[in-house]
């Protein structure tokens, strides 16, 4: 009889006026005396489709009274615990996320007191499970219903809202932080429940969860096994439980599809945590240790490329240069065959000079580095370093080639030029592959000469066009003498630029193009030397 006044007490509770503990103390003596079945109907009903304002202070009042109804459900509760799980969770994830610790104060919306609030709620049920586990018996079917949908709501948790959350180790104030110590319920929540994490990570297909859903390849799963990864092995929650048999490379291979996802997302919080996960992971790896075959595998194909978007299209700093530094740390990490290859498909799929120019740059350092003693390696030093040098000493477009926008790629491609040059003795000695070296090498300054001679025809053009232009508008700009005439003239422009920003683009094109030429004077002074000295073939 008294449940029908649920509805009410709980709006009249809401409205916190003086009568709002009368309110409270009612629902608390209807949740232990009524049939908990229709109040489990009621209860849901009322955390269905709340108004965004109403949200957070419907689940902090009513977490407590479902959770006493739930206890005293006995062997039947765990479908309704999976419901009530479910109806509060959908609710949160309609909270905005708060992205700075300052927000994460504030709380404005109440996700932290929703959050605090659940992980209270699933105290109770956490203890049934590890103490039906610890008993002689074990567990029931009703025991393991009801681990399913712990975990069902842990892994809900980690997609919505942690994996939105800024969480930073570093700082103090996650100390006080509500999301800080919900990331850690949750996580110590997943061995508790006997769901060891390395099974959750690394090995998905266990055919037992499979008609749950929570280990499927959906991208709500793999969002949250992302997330899951970035707390593990980035914020090191509960890092004291994961298994220290896994190799750094495996740990590497496998968090690679979690790195791929998080870095095709646009949301800065998915884009930061990606490079975060991807350092943490190559941290743990030996230097020059990652064998090629696993740049066969998918992500490792696709990760880079999502940095090369990151690196050149993401309009934040602290983002591109986080970008730079794992590009050069996984650089690193290979072994010279993997660098090898990596760099043939970065040099052939990148399509942008600044990128193209990095990797020529750590190809001169990789040359470098093979001709010391003791660093010795067949890829960057013998016949295996002609196909490298073929695609990087090249025009791909031949003659149409804008050296302007090239210009990163070009300069870098001309000082490893220089440098083998510098070094033909060491070639000689240690490999045949000079003669084929000096046939790329005339080739490629072939092609560049004419580059160089189209480019800065059309550019000197260009600066002549506006000069004289500039002569027209002064002289019509007298003849007026202050009439109020305004002439419009249609131009083919440089994207939206002044008059005066493309000027200034033209003659650093100009200069540019010297600066190429200097170089390729310099290369032929070295060349024909050591035609002269005798030391080139």
């Amino acid at each position: 009889m008294g449940c029908g006044l649920l509805a009410s007490l709980v709006a009249e509770a809401l409205k916190k006026k003086k009568s709002s503990s009368t309110c409270q103390a009612i629902i608390t003596h209807l949740a232990e005396t009524c049939s908990p079945m229709e109040l489990m109907l009621i209860f849901l009903g009322q955390v269905d489709d709340l108004h965004p304002d109403l949200i957070a202070d419907t689940i902090v009042l009513m977490a407590p009274h479902l959770q006493t109804v739930l206890l005293r459900l006995g062997e039947e509760k765990a479908p309704w615990v999976g419901l009530a799980l479910a109806a509060l969770q959908k609710q949160v994830s309609r909270l905005p996320v708060p992205y700075t610790k300052e927000q994460e104060v504030e709380d404005a919306y109440g996700l932290c007191r929703c959050c605090s609030a659940l992980a209270r709620f699933m105290e109770p049920f956490v203890e049934e499970v590890k103490r039906r586990d610890n008993s002689e018996d074990g567990g029931t079917a009703s025991d393991n219903q009801l681990k399913t949908e712990l975990l069902k709501f842990c892994m809900g948790s980690l997609r919505e809202p942690l994996l939105q959350a800024q969480l930073d180790q570093a700082i103090d104030i996650h100390k006080q932080s509500p999301l800080w110590h919900f990331a850690t319920d949750i996580l110590a929540t997943l061995p508790a429940i006997q769901e060891p994490l390395p099974g959750l990570l690394f090995y998905k297909a266990l055919k037992k969860r499979e008609e749950s859903g929570l280990l499927t390849d959906s991208t709500e799963a793999q969002e949250s096994r992302a997330c899951l990864a970035y707390m593990l092995f980035v914020q090191f929650i509960t890092i004291e439980s994961f298994p220290a048999v896994f190799s750094p490379v495996f740990v590497l291979q496998c968090n690679m599809e979690y790195i791929d996802l998080l870095l095709s997302r646009k949301k800065e919080s998915f884009l930061l945590k990606g490079l975060e996960l991807y350092t943490k992971s190559l941290e743990r790896v030996e230097d020059n240790s990652l064998p090629v075959e696993l740049l066969d595998l998918k992500s490792f194909y696709s990760v880079p490329q999502h940095l090369v978007q990151i690196l050149t299209v993401c309009p934040i700093l602290h983002l591109r240069e986080r970008g730079f530094k794992v590009l050069q740390l996984f650089i690193d990490k290979l072994g010279p065959e993997a660098k090898h290859k990596f760099f043939r498909c970065m040099i052939k799929t990148s399509c942008h000079a600044g990128v193209e120019g990095y990797i020529i740059k750590n190809i001169k350092n990789q040359i470098e580095l093979s001709l010391k003693p003791g660093h010795e390696n067949e890829w960057f030093m013998g016949i295996q370093v002609l196909p490298l040098l073929r695609l990087v000493l090249c025009f791909p477009r031949g003659p149409e080639t804008d050296l302007l926008n090239s210009m990163d790629r070009v300069m870098e491609s001309l000082n490893l030029l220089r440098y083998l040059l510098m070094r033909d003795m060491d070639w000689q000695q240690t490999s045949s592959i000079w003669p084929e070296l000096f046939k790329i090498k005339e080739d490629y300054l072939k092609m560049l000469r004419v580059c160089l001679a189209l480019s800065r025809a059309y550019y000197a053009g260009q600066v002549k066009n506006m000069r004289e232009d500039k002569k027209i508008q002064a002289q019509e700009a007298r003849e007026a003498r202050g009439a109020l005439v305004q002439t419009m003239t249609v131009k083919n422009k440089v994207s939206d630029m002044t008059p005066e920003m493309h000027y200034q683009v033209l003659q650093c094109a100009l200069v540019t193009f010297d600066l190429m030429e200097s170089l390729v004077i310099r290369i032929e002074e070295i060349s024909e030397e050591k035609v002269k000295t005798g030391t080139a073939v």
